[in-house]
């Protein structure tokens, strides 16, 4: 009776400690940097490590300046699908980018100078 009290106030204590933690898989990783005249200004990553998320930036970042300085990226990159929401004003283009494979989740902020 004893051992079973303590395996129930053990399995509670884990689950509440589990129910309170953060995702141990998502995190802030730092960004490369900026090729041209702007800065990446955010780096998170969930499922991925860093130095994936790094190379997706800048794949990505080349993608989308193929087709110009403000150009868009729409094919996939390093196997990832992308979606970016941009704010821009005529001298400058702030932006968040998701990029998504399987459960891995790359997310960048960038502010360029156009």
């Amino acid at each position: 009776m004893r051992v079973r009290l303590a395996a129930c106030g053990a399995l509670a204590c884990c689950a509440a400690l589990g129910a309170a933690a953060p995702d141990a898989s998502a995190r802030s990783c730092a960004a490369p940097d900026y090729p041209g005249a702007g800065y990446f200004t955010s780096l998170q990553v969930k499922h991925a490590s860093c130095r994936t998320g790094r190379k997706v930036t800048l794949a990505h970042y080349n993608c989308r300046t193929e087709s110009g300085r403000a150009g868009r990226c729409r094919r996939r990159v390093l196997g990832n699908r992308c979606s970016e929401q941009r704010n821009s004003i005529p001298t400058e283009i702030n932006s968040r980018v998701t990029c998504r494979k399987g459960d891995a989740k790359v997310v960048y902020t960038y502010q360029q100078n156009t």
